[in-house]
This record gives C-alpha cells, structure tokens and sequence, in this order.
C-alpha cells in the first residue's frame, strides 16, 4: 500500500454520523455472538470497540498465546483479521447499515509481541454510493504508542439478504431462532 497515494482514492461524501449510532464513549457489544473478532469463540480476538466523538472507533485486543504465528509474535493474518473488524464495524455503526469488505490493505510497521494488547483507531473517511472506505492506525503500549500496523479498506453496504443468501443454512436457522445471537452494526 503506498501511502502517498490519495484516500479515499475516489470523490466521496463525508457523511453525517448517523443518529441512532452510539453515543461517543459506548462500548459497543458484539454484532454477532459467533463472531471471532468481537464475539465469544474461545480463541477469537475478544476486541471491545467504543465509539468516538467523530466518525470513529477505538478498538482494542490482547494477543494472547493462541494468536501467534513466528514464536512470540502476532500472527500478520490474525491482526489483519482484527482490523477487518475494526474497519467493518467502523463503516456499520456510523452508517446504520451492514457492509461487507471489498478490499483491504495493511503495513506492518513493527512486530506485534504475545501478552500485548493492541489499540487501533479506525475512522470513516468517506462514502461514494455504496462503497465506505475506512483507515485505520493500530498502536502498542497505549493509544498515543508507536504504530505497529496500518490499514486501509473498502467495504460495500449490502442489505441483510446478503447474509441469508450467502451463509450456512444452520448458522441462519440459528440466528432466526435465537434473534438475540446478532445485532446488526450495535
């Protein structure tokens, strides 16, 4: 991803933060139960994300021992998982709409050691249509700490037929009998 390359990279739109998107300082809950990036599978990266005063979010995930790939160290797929989450969550809850990812660019600036926690800040920076695009800076040692990895990503609102369409048929089952296992974009 070259940085010096204009983003959003097409004319977009600031939009307005949605009026029913949470108040800043909300901790958000998990849109999803089965979620591996916010929800409650035993591994999963249990991010918590509490909406700003703007249009973004500030996330947070211990790397535990299960996240590893090199020895000691974050596995560079996993954190991009979590800023998957953090920029999809982003495009959601100040839209109040779903969004699924189209692309995704990351830099890894520094290794992300086991035992620490990871702060990211993602922000919705612009809308043209139904593309969102999101970046997002991810820091160690605190939110003011050195940038260990960056990210940028388009994400396509889609409506909630998409899911029904596209997932397991179990999974949907599930969710149409226990409504309360999804919250789309909290």
């Amino acid at each position: 991803m070259t940085r010096s390359a204009p983003w959003p990279p097409v004319e977009t739109e600031l939009p307005p933060r949605h009026p029913e998107a949470p108040a800043p300082g909300t901790e958000l809950g998990p849109h999803y139960a089965k979620c591996f990036g916010c929800g409650e599978q035993p591994d999963g990266l249990h991010m918590r994300m509490v909406a700003g005063d703007g249009l973004y979010l500030d996330s947070t995930f211990k790397v535990l021992e299960a996240h590893q790939g090199a020895p000691g160290l974050a596995h560079g797929g996993l954190l991009v998982c979590a800023f998957d989450e953090a920029l999809g969550t982003t495009a959601g809850t100040f839209l109040r709409r779903p969004a699924v990812t189209g692309k995704l660019d990351t830099d890894f600036l520094r290794p992300v050691p086991v035992d620490s926690v990871l702060h990211i800040r993602s922000t919705l920076d612009g809308v043209a249509g139904r593309k969102v695009y999101v970046s997002a800076d991810g820091r160690l040692d605190g939110p003011e700490g050195p940038i260990a990895v960056k990210a940028r990503g388009l994400f396509v609102t889609v409506k909630l037929e998409h899911f029904a369409k596209h997932g397991r048929a179990s999974d949907i089952a599930a969710v149409t009998a226990n409504p309360s296992m999804l919250e789309v974009n909290p």
